[in-house]
């Protein structure tokens, strides 16, 4: 068995390696943007050039190294036929619950006027907030928003979720498919959006979307930067619809340094950080599912082409 890693890094030693160790049954190869065909079983990949697929015909699947597939999926010489497998979890859906809660503090307790505050060596407590002014509508409710709605309803949150089919979670409110939409926007102050990137949910949080929630609404977006459009955020700030916003992912990484975004009095900017896969985590769970996979064993994981995750 032949894997082959495909992710750019300019220390690959720091996968393969231990790649080998969890599967020393397999030959790991990295990849050669000038070298020969290896017949690859397997790939793990990030961000592969389009070259890989017309060299290694004989692939059997793919595995990414992270959740989203919005930018696998998108390339045409991608081979139909392909089994294509994505991260689940690896420690992602507890750094992104983490960074959900912290930025939904950081906004809903006034901490930028504590800073201000200890700036000019001020004492003055603020009014401590009725968590019933602050419901929550997390939209996506795989693994990470499913997590992320769970540890919000822990800390006595009301929350919402929505997704396109039927979901059930201890503590939230759920709403599903098109229909439930509207009726969830409208029991939401703070939106949370951790959906996968699909042509369905692409440009999805719009003027209108933004119109439909709560007065003085807060957005808060760790899914993929193609989910909001740019402007229409910019519009209902200026216009006080949306009071507040928590942007980690955005249309272009890193975002120019041009772009409004970055001096708006009402937006915080990180850089794509509010979950990172845990390399050690990561390469377990791809080297098990290929041990499965070349043992005939059903894997999870597997993307259905037709949703696009």
């Amino acid at each position: 068995m032949k894997v082959l890693f495909v992710a750019g890094d300019s220390k690959p030693e720091r996968w393969t390696q231990p790649i080998k160790a969890l599967l020393p049954e397999a030959e790991v190869v990295t990849w050669d943007p000038n070298g020969d065909p290896v017949m690859a079983d397997y790939a793990i990949v990030w961000r592969p050039p389009v070259e890989l697929f017309a060299r290694e015909p004989s692939l059997k699947a793919i595995f990414n190294l992270g959740a989203g597939v919005d930018g696998l999926m998108s390339l045409p010489e991608l081979p139909p036929e392909l089994t294509v497998v994505r991260l689940e979890d690896a420690g992602m859906s507890v750094q992104m619950a983490e960074h959900v809660v912290h930025q939904l503090l950081e906004i809903s307790r006034n901490m930028q006027v504590y800073r201000a505050q200890q700036n000019q060596h001020q004492w003055q407590l603020q009014r401590p907030i009725k968590r019933s002014a602050w419901p929550i509508g997390v939209m996506g409710m795989g693994q990470i928003g499913t997590r992320v709605a769970s540890t919000l309803a822990s800390l006595d949150y009301q929350v919402n979720g929505w997704a396109r089919s039927e979901h059930s979670l201890a503590g939230v409110t759920t709403f599903a498919g098109p229909d439930g939409l509207a009726p969830f926007l409208q029991a939401s102050r703070v939106l949370v959006n951790t959906l996968p990137l699909t042509d369905d949910t692409r440009d999805l949080i719009n003027y209108d979307l933004l119109s439909q929630l709560q007065p003085d609404s807060v957005i808060i977006n760790v899914g993929r930067g193609e989910h909001l459009v740019e402007q229409d955020l910019l519009d209902a700030l200026d216009e006080g619809q949306v009071a507040r916003a928590s942007l980690d992912v955005f249309r272009q990484e890193p975002l120019p340094a041009d772009h409004p975004f970055w001096q708006h009095p009402n937006i915080i900017v990180t850089p794509h950080i509010s979950a990172r896969s845990l390399r050690e985590s990561t390469l377990e769970q791809i080297t098990a599912k290929i041990r499965a996979h070349a043992q005939g064993r059903a894997i999870t994981g597997v993307v259905d082409r037709s949703r696009g995750y």
